[in-house]
């Protein structure tokens, strides 16, 4: 099962791998590129790593090397050194803004017109790797006891020492990829002077427009509580003497067969008894999660640990059963920065508990007077995440503002446009004291090196029909090879060719003008595949030449070659004009129910209609022995 590869490289080593079934391994002696020596030393590494004997004595022969019976005596320690990442990186203050003294929370506000704050953070799994441990359904979700942790930070920060209600409203879902902006607001006191403010939590994608909306996941009021609440006398012997032990061996297995994927931070249920109605539990947080403790007040992977004894078919619900907190009420927290609790839960209505969590001391740490808690499905969790994929983007057409090309009426100043040839709207070329026509760019170069000004800007067309006459495209193969040579010699000779090289033209665009090549909007449609085909070789070349190729799709409408002034003075590198409207390409998220659900549209004699993709219908990629045919297969099945 070990082949050596005598030779000067290893190809026949890669061959190979290919040709045998069995599971083996390929050691090429010599690497084409790389030093003998270290090759060498490399194959013999590999064959002894796959049970090869090797023999060493002959290979350390001479160089004085001599074997080493027993190892260093000392123990290997389990000891980190490097930083971890978090969301306390620069300086807030410059932006105007205060630091804020949580984990989960970079930035506070104090808002100028109200005695309320707002509270900022970029969550994701890189700044917070102990997040990635909490998976429901198969997404990594911000546990509910986080958003508890959290208001219970941001009621001490305003004077309120009670979460008097907490209702989670949509899971938060943390990216593989990327981050959310996280934003906690606090609203001044209510006028009737119980001090009682209103808070919420809101999440977008990071890296999201300015115009995408938020997503509440969460809502509630803080208070300033009475007499606090104590827990009783649960914690005084521990376990209760006649408590039963529940077995929590296959806990986590059993959760994770139902989408509920605890990883290690969250594995912290270590016990569990019952004892008549109720259950205590101790739970703890492991050694690399546990010296962040002392940064909050109650972590929220310590208090989701709490709740996993629900998972053992006590307290109502479904042995085995994923649910997930989904209303709090009367939270209060009476110490903080423990890493390690004991836990004592009561029925409290029909999807209720109360919770009463003490330390290993039995000293108060947090009461709460109500938690309900809500079966969770994958079809909740899929609903849940952004509206718009984050990788996913198409191009959408927006019309752009008048105003900005007020300035561009109709007329044109003399000798500035050239159209070439007689394959431009009528209606272009009816200007007459503005447009001048030449057969082609020999006849244009010639005429300015008569003393002709130098044009602003040189229209061609591809069949334009007269504004107001119907389009009638030649829809064949040889139609678009003609076409497309055509644009190519065209741009190659406008580019690159004498006379139209140096600074002569250097602020002269090449108007490019198609119709039907395009679909502006929804009602939109691609009538004309040669003007499509001359379309996007066109853009591959105004990707090398930005500013000297203006691409403008048109329709029929005479009040769009009357836009085509407003058009050039838009600044745009292509444009689409519609009915006098002038349209530009801007790239859009995709939302996820345009990109689950393929929409098919009608053809018609006069309109060429590109069929939707659909699961059954069979792609063909050319050109796809390479990584990029196989990410596109991946994008296309996905």
């Amino acid at each position: 099962t070990t082949y050596v590869e005598l030779g000067p490289d290893g190809v026949l080593s890669a061959l190979a791998q290919d040709c045998v079934e069995q599971d083996a391994v390929f050691v090429p002696v010599l690497r084409k590129g790389r030093p003998e020596p270290e090759s060498l030393a490399l194959a013999l590494a590999r064959a002894h790593a796959h049970g090869t004997r090797v023999d060493w004595h002959a290979y350390f022969a001479g160089t004085g090397a001599q074997r080493v019976d027993d190892l260093p005596t000392y123990a290997f320690q389990r000891q980190r050194y490097w930083i971890e990442p978090g969301t306390r990186a620069g300086d807030v203050g410059t932006a105007g803004l205060d630091e804020a003294a949580h984990p989960l929370l970079g930035a506070t506000v104090a808002l100028a017109d109200s005695d309320g704050y707002v509270f900022t953070s970029l969550l994701s799994s890189t700044t917070h790797p102990w997040l990635a441990d909490h998976q429901v359904m198969g997404s990594v979700l911000l546990p509910g006891t986080a958003f508890v942790d959290l208001a219970i930070w941001a009621g001490d920060q305003v004077g309120c020492d009670l979460v008097e209600e907490l209702t989670l409203e949509a899971p938060l879902i943390l990216p593989e990829r990327g981050g959310v902006q996280l934003q906690m607001y606090v609203s001044a006191p209510d006028a009737d002077g119980t001090g009682r403010r209103a808070f919420g939590l809101s999440s977008r994608p990071k890296d999201s427009a300015p115009d995408e909306l938020w997503t509440r996941h969460a809502s509630g009021v803080l208070a300033r509580g009475a007499v606090p609440a104590l827990p009783g006398p649960a914690f005084e012997q521990w376990p209760p003497a006649g408590a039963e032990p529940l077995a929590t061996d296959t806990l986590y297995t059993d959760l994770a067969e139902v989408g509920m994927g605890y990883g290690p931070a969250f594995r912290g249920l270590t016990a569990a008894w019952r004892h008549g109605d109720s259950v205590y539990a101790e739970v703890t947080l492991p050694e690399e999660t546990a010296s962040a403790a002392r940064d909050f007040g109650l972590h929220p992977a310590l208090l989701d640990a709490a709740l996993h004894t629900l998972g053992l078919g006590v307290l109502g619900g479904t042995e085995g059963e994923g649910r997930l907190p989904f209303a709090w009420s009367g939270v209060r927290l009476h110490a903080g920065g423990a890493d390690a609790l004991r836990v004592h839960l009561t029925p409290r209505g029909t999807d209720g508990v109360r919770l009463e969590i003490a330390d290993t001391t039995g000293a108060p740490v947090a009461t709460v007077d109500s938690l309900v808690l809500r079966a969770v499905s994958a079809e909740q969790v899929q609903a849940a995440r952004t509206a718009h994929h984050e990788s996913v983007f198409r191009t959408e057409w927006t019309a752009l503002p008048t105003a900005a090309a007020a300035d561009a009426s109709g007329s044109v100043r003399e000798g500035r446009w050239v159209a070439l040839g007689a394959a431009v709207p009528a209606a272009l070329l009816a200007a007459a004291d503005a447009v001048t026509v030449h057969a082609g760019l020999a006849e244009l170069a010639a005429a300015v090196d008569a003393g002709a000004p130098v044009p602003e800007a040189v229209f061609v067309g591809y069949g334009q029909a007269d504004a107001g006459a119907p389009a009638t495209p030649e829809l064949s193969a040889e139609a678009v090879h003609r076409a497309t040579h055509h644009a190519l010699d065209l741009a190659r000779t406008w580019l690159g060719e004498a006379p139209f090289t140096g600074d002569r033209f250097a602020t002269t665009r090449l108007v490019v003008l198609t119709r039907g090549a395009v679909a502006a909007d929804d009602t939109d449609t691609v009538t004309d595949p040669v003007h499509a085909a001359v379309l996007g070789l066109l853009r591959s070349a105004q990707a090398e030449h930005p500013d000297r190729l203006l691409l403008i799709d048109t329709d029929a409408a005479e009040d769009s070659v009357r836009a085509l002034p407003a058009a050039l003075a838009a600044g745009e590198p292509q444009l689409a004009v519609r009915a006098g409207t002038v349209h530009a390409p801007r790239l859009t998220r995709v939302a996820r129910e345009d990109a689950d659900e393929p929409t098919t549209t009608d053809a018609d004699a006069d309109a060429v209609s590109v069929p939707a993709y659909a699961p059954e219908s069979t792609v063909l990629i050319t050109g796809a022995g390479g990584l990029l045919g196989g990410l596109i297969a991946h994008r296309l099945v996905a």
